[in-house]
């Protein structure tokens, strides 16, 4: 369209001076030729230059893959916005607003695409021992599946206690089994079985769970299992596999920093490793591979309102110091992001 419209105009006014021309003397006609000329020269170049030249769109350049980001925002935790991106830095609104639940929150959501072809999503409905499911197939139409309830945990788990009661200070068991809240639930798939990390508390610390899909619906679960070697008070756990190691980021609720522990299987047992420098008051990390082979984290640093990133260019051993995510920072909360083959 740049060079489109002025290539037409050009050339109505070309035959326009030419067929004035021609009733005007040699001299006249051999003007207007090299006016012309002259024209069309000036109107080449600026085509090539408006072909050659990038546009000044946020978009970035295909890479192969893309990636879909889904997240509440700092106006509102009852919707779901969804964006996308081919770089994993750089993202475009494919919908805002595009799922809201019945009743509930929609917080903390994290997304996948199952071998359905369908996309789904689990997110904190904060409406105590529930988590919620949603499915779409374009991320822009979302069906909710329902919540599902996980009303039995941490009954005499070390720090679970709710600091009320005999025996119940915060430092001691559980003494109750009814699960008071569940929220960050984040998927796990390897092979073709369907994971799902969620934090569980009657109170007191939150634990982190594991349970998995009975069937390919996503409809029916085991019970959840405590995850082995975290322990108690960390939330928004988190679990990425490179080669044979599993690696687990987690918020300890306690310093109010990010994690990593790694094992040798999903459920555990885990050990601690050197974090990055993540620094204090970040939660909900969300890991993913880039283009280039390096490895993204995104982090809510949720007292400021911004979302920030950091990457592992060693396999998630060392990480670089925390940057804003230019467009979405200030505006989404606690993201889940994926990828998949553009």
């Amino acid at each position: 369209m740049l060079s489109g419209v002025p290539t037409i105009r050009a050339a109505e006014m070309w035959r326009m001076n030419t067929r004035g021309a021609w009733m005007s003397d040699t001299a006249s006609v051999t003007s207007v030729r090299s006016w012309s000329s002259t024209v069309w020269v000036v109107l080449l170049a600026v085509v090539g230059m408006s072909v050659a030249s990038p546009t000044n769109s946020t978009a970035a350049p295909s890479s192969g893959w893309m990636y879909t980001m889904v997240a509440f925002s700092n106006a509102s935790d009852r919707d779901m916005d969804v964006y996308q991106s081919s770089d994993g830095t750089h993202f475009d609104v494919v919908q805002k607003s595009a799922y809201r639940p019945s009743a509930g929150h929609v917080r903390d959501a994290s997304i996948f695409r199952n071998t359905d072809g369908l996309y789904y999503v689990t997110y904190t409905t904060a409406s105590g021992a529930n988590i919620g499911f949603a499915r779409s197939s374009d991320r822009v139409h979302w069906t909710p599946i329902g919540d599902h309830p996980v009303p039995f945990c941490c009954l005499l788990l070390p720090g679970t206690g709710d600091g009320k009661g005999f025996g119940s200070s915060s430092g001691w068991p559980s003494l109750s089994p009814f699960t008071a809240k569940a929220w960050a639930p984040d998927w796990f798939v390897e092979g073709g079985r369907v994971s799902v990390i969620l934090s569980m508390s009657t109170g007191g610390g939150f634990v982190p769970y594991v349970m998995h899909a009975l069937e390919p619906t996503l409809r029916q679960w085991s019970a959840p299992v405590p995850i082995i070697g975290i322990g108690a008070d960390h939330i928004d756990t988190t679990v990425v596999k490179l080669g044979g190691v599993y690696h687990a980021f987690t918020k300890n609720e306690t310093k109010k920093v990010v994690e990593h522990a790694v094992a040798q299987s999903l459920g555990g047992p885990y050990r601690f490793v050197a974090p990055g420098a993540w620094g204090p008051y970040v939660e909900g990390p969300a890991v993913v591979k880039l283009p280039n082979g390096n490895w993204r984290m995104y982090l809510d640093a949720y007292t400021r309102g911004k979302l920030l990133y950091s990457d592992s260019t060693d396999g998630l051993r060392t990480w670089s110091p925390t940057t804003e995510l230019p467009g979405l920072s200030g505006t989404a909360r606690h993201v889940g992001v994926m990828r998949e083959p553009a």
